[in-house]
């Protein structure tokens, strides 16, 4: 699947927020990134439009399959190459910053021989 990369944080984001509260709405998202207002809420409505996500009548967001699926590719890329970058002896900070550049541009095939030799 294919999706820019903005879609592919934004769902990220909503999976990580997922995890440690059960309902959340597009503010929630808002304090979590330091986006504005109305640029949560335009991706929120393409994400909604493009099928990742569902807003129920209340405003609360939740991912579907499709979405849930691609969070949870992205999540784990982010805390795979996190823990390569630490193991490398890269402070914290710039390990999770140069992760996140990094899960969203390189192939599977790559992720998953990194993945096999970090865990072996």
């Amino acid at each position: 699947m294919n999706i820019q990369e903005s879609a592919e944080m934004y769902l990220e984001t909503i999976l990580i927020l997922l995890q440690t509260s059960d309902m959340i709405r597009s503010i929630d998202i808002v304090n979590y990134t330091g986006y504005t207002k109305p640029s949560i809420s335009r991706a929120v409505n393409l994400l909604k439009k493009n099928g990742y996500l569902n807003i129920d009548e209340k405003g609360y967001i939740s991912l579907t399959a499709s979405g849930e699926e691609i969070a949870i590719n992205i999540y784990e890329r982010h805390c795979v190459l996190t823990d390569v970058l630490l193991k490398l002896g890269i402070d914290e900070k710039t390990a999770k910053q140069d992760a996140c550049k990094i899960e969203h541009v390189i192939s599977n095939d790559t992720f998953n021989k990194i993945k096999e030799a970090l865990y072996k």
